[in-house]
């Protein structure tokens, strides 16, 4: 069922406090649209929610509270956006994780079925649902999610909660489809995620080292478009790869300290001196109780293979991606513009 044609939709937005969720928002306040945000209740991020979106507060994993969310008025149409989730670089067993990636989810689905003014749910999973392929094999869309397939929790958590959806949507007639972002970076970060951390290090000349891997990142803007066009072109029931080519990290530092002019990282270790010293680091923190610089599901995560497809997506959607080059000119100005990074004295 499309949305095409509805000139009054109400967008029900998830996470709008977070990285993806208020880009997503202050995207579809540009274009005139009506936001409905749904936040945690005293959630100091909620300043970073731009304030033409109403304002609704509750937790995912109380379905009574995200009731409210749901309460259109007469003759209003909605679309939902759900992108809250928790993100953890930890492969460690979290049952908060599931109870709101995969819980929070089922909560949704189950509002979306018993509100007859929702049209549609487009639900944003994570490229991390679908099982890796042999190095030098594109990653593409798959129909069926078996989390026994994918390493680490919130892997697991998104291959759970992508496959809810899937059943809602062949057995109980749920119009939905999913999105798949690889990882996130871009102006707008007010969280600090890791890759901007990373970035800072960089720009500051605290990371004396690094891993000879790669990873797959995608500009925030270009994420949110993805998912905002999903609305009004994904195809019920079909998933969408949004994803971006893989950068090496020498290449990524390279590109930052050209941007900023901070100071270069030299060394990058191969995987198996990098393991080793991830595995000291885990150990040291274990008996301190600091979190690790870096983990051995750091280094997993920069050797396996980050290449997937968007293809579908690109045809499908309209979905682009802008360059690496770009998406760091205007994070390096953005942290300068918030004073969370200084300028170098010439």
């Amino acid at each position: 069922m499309s949305t095409e044609g509805f000139k009054e939709i109400l967008y029900l937005v998830t996470g709008a406090a977070g990285f993806l969720g208020g880009t997503v928002c202050r995207q579809l306040i540009d274009e005139g649209k009506k936001v409905r945000a749904f936040i945690l209740p005293n959630d100091p991020a909620r300043k970073f929610v731009p304030e033409e979106a109403e304002i609704v507060e509750g937790d995912l994993t109380d379905i009574e509270s995200l009731k409210p969310f749901f309460a259109l008025p007469e003759g209003a149409e909605a679309v939902v956006l759900h992108i809250a989730s928790i993100v953890t670089s930890s492969p460690d067993f979290n049952q908060k994780v599931i109870d709101v990636n995969v819980g929070g989810t089922k909560n949704i689905i189950e509002l979306c079925l018993g509100t007859p003014q929702v049209r549609k749910l487009v639900y944003c999973s994570s490229t991390g649902a679908i099982p890796e392929q042999p190095e030098g094999t594109a990653i593409k869309e798959i129909d069926y999610f078996d989390e026994t397939k994918v390493p680490g929790c919130y892997a697991m958590s998104k291959a759970l909660a992508s496959q809810e959806v899937l059943d809602a949507i062949h057995h109980r007639g749920l119009n939905a489809c999913i999105v798949h972002p690889s990882g996130i970076m871009g102006p707008g970060d007010y969280a600090i995620g890791e890759p901007t951390q990373n970035l800072i290090r960089i720009i500051n000349g605290e990371l004396p080292m690094g891993i000879d891997g790669d990873f797959n990142l995608c500009d925030v803007r270009d994420l949110a478009q993805g998912m905002i066009a999903a609305v009004s072109k994904g195809r019920c029931g079909e998933c969408y790869i949004l994803a971006n080519e893989p950068v090496t990290f020498k290449e990524f530092c390279r590109m930052v300290t050209d941007e900023s002019g901070g100071k270069k990282v030299s060394v990058f270790l191969p995987t198996f001196a990098a393991n080793l010293m991830a595995r000291m680091m885990e150990a040291k923190a274990k008996k301190s109780g600091e979190k690790a610089l870096m983990t051995s599901f750091n280094v997993y995560s920069m050797a396996r293979n980050n290449r997937f497809d968007s293809s579908k997506a690109k045809e499908e959607l309209g979905y682009t991606t802008r360059s690496y080059e770009e998406t760091i000119h205007d994070m390096v100005q953005w942290l300068l513009a918030e004073g969370i990074i200084k300028k170098e004295e010439s």
